[in-house]
């Protein structure tokens, strides 16, 4: 990249940064019916409409050198033991004025257009439409049932019903004899997912392909058989036309659709789709990358984390994190009860930072736990340094003690403390993933002198450390209360 390139790229970055939340993914993320994504040789990968796709070193900031032949619409990627198998459709959707749409799958051993085993077979044909059935093939979604092995395919669009096919996950091909099922109806795009006994059908709603006006939304609905019925949380059939709205617009970002499930580890999920118009990207189609929550039993779009000052409450005990520094009074004295009740009432201003900074040390403080207390050692700002690089769905963030400097970091003893001056070392960057229950895991991009991937944890009521991430402990969650 040349200098005032990537001086333009910086600028950029700085100006999402300073007029609002870092919400959609930053570089070049154009993209429309993106699949879901996939990770090939420590890179991310994911294909969209008309052929090609993105890249992403880091899984925050995106670009265009994706490859995938037969150009179409509408792709979806699945990886089955060593290899990718890739799903697309041809025609169809009303392009050209017709609905005869095809369905096709090819396989690569890789993604990265750069190996030597980059070969993509030639791509076989797994289901059409003849442009007057009730039905369009198009908009393929792949699920291999863990349970099974088996594998699925679902297609179509509001033209005509959602259909499943059933595909040999060894050839990519139809199983022989297979007889399409009709699942749903009124949407597009949709994607099959299972868990805990349950498989989900995500469909998307409403109008595509008119930007700031277009009304995509995404519902689900469930079943515990692959081949449904698929119904909603008040048990109406998608079949007819029943569903559960999972994300719509939010903010600036218009008509979500399509979309993709990413397991990144227990606890840990996050959706991909596109949205039809980024306002603050002049309306384009972007990719959009968020965390993933499930709520009695129905899963939920989460927020990516926004900046802002927050009190950082641990889910242990509700404890907070704090500076490990002496308590400074407030002015005040003791009311006795019941007296003094016609003195004026005269308002005790808050805390404030100045009021007790010079109290505390000049080199690295500690940090505990504590009761909180809405005091200046308790409040921490929390900043995206997108220049930093991210993480899937998101950028690394600074946590600095309010109105100051002073930012938390990791230690080589894989404890943590705070540093007088962000400097924007490794050890004092932090991801934030929002966890499928709704609370919070903040992990160090870099933990001095190790490889080990740790988080912050309670290790007590009252001691922060760095340890292994464990989902089904409390010691592993945080929250973010802005009061």
């Amino acid at each position: 990249m040349k200098l005032h390139d990537s001086i333009k790229t910086v600028l950029l970055i700085l100006s999402i940064v300073t007029t609002g939340t870092l919400e959609a993914q930053i570089g070049k993320p154009f993209i429309h019916d993106p699949s879901t994504i996939m990770e090939c040789d420590g890179k991310y990968y994911t294909f969209g409409t008309g052929g090609g796709g993105l890249i992403s070193e880091d899984g925050w900031s995106w670009h265009s050198g994706a490859v995938r032949p037969g150009r179409g619409a509408a792709p979806d990627a699945i990886k089955i033991g060593d290899r990718y198998l890739v799903v697309y459709g041809a025609t169809g959707g009303g392009l050209g004025g017709g609905h005869n749409g095809r369905i096709l799958t090819m396989w690569n051993k890789t993604l990265d257009p750069t190996s030597p085993d980059f070969k993509y077979t030639d791509p076989i044909l797994v289901a059409q439409s003849d442009g007057v059935e009730d039905n369009d093939a198009i908009d393929p979604g792949l699920l291999l049932d863990p349970n099974t092995g088996r594998l699925w395919c679902s297609y179509g669009t509001y033209f005509g019903f959602i259909r499943l096919i059933e595909l040999d996950p060894e050839t990519g091909e139809r199983v022989e004899g297979n007889e399409a099922i009709d699942i749903a109806i009124d949407c597009e795009a949709t994607d099959l997912e299972y868990r805990d006994g349950w498989y989900y059908l995500l469909g998307t709603h409403g109008t595509c392909c008119d930007g700031p006006n277009s009304t995509y939304n995404i519902v689900v609905g469930r079943s515990r058989e692959v081949t449904g019925p698929y119904l909603d949380n008040m048990g109406r059939e998608m079949l007819k036309g029943g569903g559960k709205l999972l994300l719509a617009a939010r903010e600036k970002l218009i008509g979500p659709g399509h979309f993709g499930r990413v397991i990144l580890e227990d606890g840990v999920e996050k959706m991909s789709c596109h949205y039809e118009a980024d306002l603050d990207q002049g309306g384009h189609s972007v990719l959009g990358i968020r965390p993933l929550l499930w709520e009695n039993g129905w899963p939920v779009a989460g927020d990516n984390f926004k900046d802002g000052t927050y009190k950082i409450e641990s889910e242990r005990r509700g404890y907070s994190l704090e500076l490990a520094v002496d308590f400074i009074r407030m002015p005040g004295r003791i009311r006795r009860f019941n007296q003094d009740e016609e003195e004026p009432i005269n308002p005790i201003p808050a805390q404030q930072l100045s009021d007790v900074i010079d109290s505390w040390p000049a080199g690295n403080i500690d940090v505990r736990i504590g009761d909180y207390m809405v005091r200046p050692h308790q409040r921490w700002t929390i900043t995206a340094v997108p220049e930093a690089g991210g993480y899937l769905g998101g950028p690394y963030f600074k946590i600095t003690i309010a109105d100051t400097e002073r930012a938390l970091a990791a230690t080589a003893d894989a404890e943590v403390t705070t540093v007088p001056t962000f400097t924007g070392a490794a050890e004092q960057l932090w991801r934030i993933d929002q966890l499928t229950d709704g609370t919070y895991r903040i992990m160090p991009k870099l933990v001095p002198d190790s490889n080990e991937q740790l988080v912050l944890v309670s290790s007590g009521d009252s001691t922060p450390t760095l340890a292994k991430f464990d989902m089904k402990s409390d010691n592993s969650k945080w929250n973010f209360k802005t009061h």
